[in-house]
């Protein structure tokens, strides 16, 4: 099994689709960190509207925004690849025109404006995958995906932070950062367009290419609907927990979600080429086993009282921190291996599909197991999270399996 062992900038950077294409994907994360975290706070300040409106339109915009996928995997099968990364981010600049467009009261324009971020928010990740995957194989595929969602990190962290400062300002910086981020956009589609990838899938490298019929990849789907509530865990549940709970200060929450992001922006390539000498299944079933066992320390935490509660919890999330890093690391990296060429496009589709469902629907559930106590909260993502690990571990790679009896029954004939 070929590892990555050195970390080479310049060779890291070709990886994930060469100079202007990581400034495209920084200044994309960049206009996103400025508007993203802010988007409620848009609809109630500067539209007017009410929370649970604004509230449930982002909600309707995030999960009608994933019916785009299929549409995008049959686009990314054609052999598109810059192409739809340019068109994911372009569509998010009609969402933010929409946005500044929108009179105060108008409940509809906002949600439609929430349709074209959520689809272009969907489209993105597969989008990315499918243009890394086509420039780089192997091991180095997999330190280029981690350097893409690191690099994304450090640009959604810089463009929150530039936004917190901006909100003294009112609804008059709030609609500023909204401007900001749709050139934002725009420039960053510019650029990733300018790259002009395209490729065909029957020219792929034999050594990754698998002509059988495309993996149905179903413990793996289901699984990772349950794995990306790690991804909620610092934004949702902890907050909730450490206020509601161990009645501590929301400063906890604050630097708890700081230094997550640190983490995953300085250990997501180390770690991610640390475990390279694992088979990817391997690291994605020991991403599961880690996540649960944060779950179980959280609630170890929680019991705790005189004032150790929030410090304990703090130094748990550092463990989900790290399970959350192992996942990012091998999960995509698992799919893209797994599918053959000419279906890449749709199986990263329907990997996105499972991802944005987790993501939808963990803030329900967080909340739901959270008001029984607890035991109820961790002691159920635990037992899910092993149990999606272990599917992860036992499921057969039916789609690479055949592929390779294809071969030897031509290399016997």
């Amino acid at each position: 099994m070929a590892t990555t062992t050195k970390l080479q900038p310049r060779a890291l950077v070709r990886a994930s689709g060469g100079p202007r294409y990581a400034v495209a994907l920084a200044v994309d994360a960049l206009g996103t960190g400025l508007l993203r975290p802010f988007l409620l706070l848009y609809g109630m300040t500067v539209l007017r509207l009410s929370a649970s409106a604004t509230g449930i339109a982002m909600t309707v915009g995030v999960v009608v925004g994933l019916a785009c996928m299929p549409a995008v995997g049959r686009w990314l099968d054609r052999g598109a690849r810059s192409t739809v990364v340019a068109a994911s981010m372009l569509v998010r600049v009609l969402g933010v025109a929409l946005l500044l467009a929108a009179p105060a009261g108008h409940v509809r324009l906002f949600a439609t404006a929430a349709l074209f971020l959520g689809i272009g928010n969907s489209a993105w990740p597969a989008a990315h995958a499918a243009l890394v995957a086509t420039v780089s194989h192997g091991r180095e595929r997999d330190a280029a995906l981690a350097a893409g969602r690191a690099l994304r990190n450090v640009g959604l962290g810089a463009g929150a932070l530039l936004a917190t400062a901006c909100l003294a300002g009112g609804t008059t910086a709030l609609q500023a950062l909204a401007a900001v981020t749709g050139l934002a956009y725009l420039a960053a589609a510019a650029l990733a367009w300018s790259v002009h990838l395209h490729t065909h899938p029957a020219a792929a490298p034999a050594k990754d290419r698998t002509d059988g019929p495309a993996p149905r990849m179903r413990a793996l789907l289901a699984a990772n609907v349950v794995y990306v509530f790690c991804l909620n865990i610092t934004e949702i549940a902890l907050p909730l927990v450490l206020v509601t709970q161990l009645h501590a200060s929301p400063v906890w929450s604050a630097a708890i979600f700081v230094a997550n992001t640190v983490l995953v922006v300085t250990l997501q390539v180390p770690v991610t080429v640390l475990l390279s000498r694992f088979s990817r299944r391997t690291v994605l079933a020991l991403a599961g086993v880690v996540v649960a066992a944060s779950y179980l320390g959280f609630l170890a935490a929680t019991s705790l009282r005189h004032g150790w509660g929030a410090p304990a919890v703090a130094t748990v999330s550092v463990v989900c921190t790290i399970g959350e890093i192992i996942y990012a690391g091998s999960a995509t990296a698992l799919v893209t291996t797994l599918a053959p060429a000419h279906l890449l496009g749709r199986a990263l589709a329907r990997f996105q599909l499972s991802t944005g469902f987790g993501l939808a629907v963990s803030p329900a559930v967080i909340t739901a197991l959270a008001s029984h106590g607890s035991a109820a909260l961790w002691g159920s993502l635990a037992a899910a999270t092993l149990l999606s690990a272990s599917a992860v571990a036992t499921e057969k790679d039916q789609g690479t399996r055949l592929s390779g009896c294809f071969r030897r029954a031509r290399a016997g004939s």
